[in-house]
């Protein structure tokens, strides 16, 4: 039986951690649309070419393609039993191409998973973020045992203090997201989220498919509800 899940969640509630809860324990790979359009900048042909250039111009990129891009991925034999979708669908458009699309191929959507966290938290989930080189995640705000925190100035005070996050028993110093450490490029993402998302969140209620889960509870607890569900 596969096993089509659509995660949905704002930034910081927890998507990619759940996403690899998912993969590891039903085997199924994560569809990112993000990460697909990236991959487009390795290939040559005139697809690719086309997202290239509506990327260098900084353009959104319509429907039509995105779900395009979709229907290559979800093509490949990985594919075939199952995939996590993460930012996508991002319109009630795209979600009726996905339900025609799954439709067609003798499938549909086990579930809609919509990760819910209150938009305080977000930011800070967001802003205090780092990352270890083996993908373990810490937090200024949470999750920092063992990790020593501070922000160091710009020596001419030019710019905003850096936040430099270390592992105090290996020194290792952990990776922030260029993207996370301004706090504008976090709020805009906010905005994106909430535009994108409450028409989605109506369509699928109307489905009877949305299942929502609070994401402020620790990660094993969101994850065993999300096992529940899946297995219901």
């Amino acid at each position: 039986m596969s096993l089509f899940v659509l995660l949905m969640g704002v930034q910081g509630a927890g998507k990619g951690e759940q996403a690899r809860f998912i993969t590891q324990k039903y085997g199924i790979p994560q569809l990112s649309t993000g990460d697909l359009f990236r991959a487009m900048k390795t290939r040559q042909d005139d697809f690719a070419r086309k997202i290239q250039q509506l990327m260098a111009e900084g353009r959104l990129i319509d429907d039509a393609t995105t779900c395009e891009v979709v229907r290559e991925r979800l093509a490949m034999p990985d594919a075939q039993n199952g995939v996590i979708f993460d930012g996508f669908p991002r319109t009630p458009t795209q979600a009726e191409w996905l339900d025609n699309y799954l439709q067609e191929h003798g499938a549909g959507l086990k579930a809609v998973i919509l990760l819910k966290l209150d938009l305080y938290t977000a930011f800070k989930r967001a802003f205090g973020r780092v990352t270890a080189k083996d993908g373990k995640t810490y937090n200024l705000y949470s999750n920092n045992e063992g990790v020593e925190f501070a922000f160091e100035p710009h020596p001419e005070g030019q710019y905003p203090p850096r936040l430099k996050a270390v592992i105090r028993e290996t020194n290792e110093e952990l990776i922030r997201r260029p993207d996370d450490a301004h706090a504008h490029a976090i709020i805009k993402r906010i905005d994106t989220y909430i535009a994108e998302t409450e028409p989605l969140i109506e369509y699928y209620q109307r489905e009877g498919l949305l299942q929502v889960i609070d994401a402020s509870q620790t990660i094993s607890a969101v994850s065993g509800q999300i096992e529940q569900i899946l297995n219901a």
